[in-house]
């Protein structure tokens, strides 16, 4: 009865350790994954983006030189 008990808490011991390392490892490459797409995400959209905000900072910059110079 006591080598099956202790049987039982050596399986339970190991089963709750296999887990929790499992569990960190999962969560590891899960952020390892989110990290590598925002990264190619940047790369790729990176200078759409900056050309964008260059547009819409001339635009305005163009405005207000135009406001300002009008009579």
């Amino acid at each position: 009865m006591l080598k099956m008990a202790w049987n039982w808490m050596n399986v339970q011991l190991n089963s709750i350790k296999k887990e929790d390392g499992q569990g960190m490892v999962e969560y590891a490459l899960i952020i390892a994954f989110i990290a590598i797409v925002v990264i190619a995400g940047l790369v790729f959209l990176g200078p759409i983006v900056r050309d964008m905000f260059t547009d819409i900072g001339e635009t305005i910059q163009n405005a207000t030189t135009e406001a300002t110079t009008a009579p």
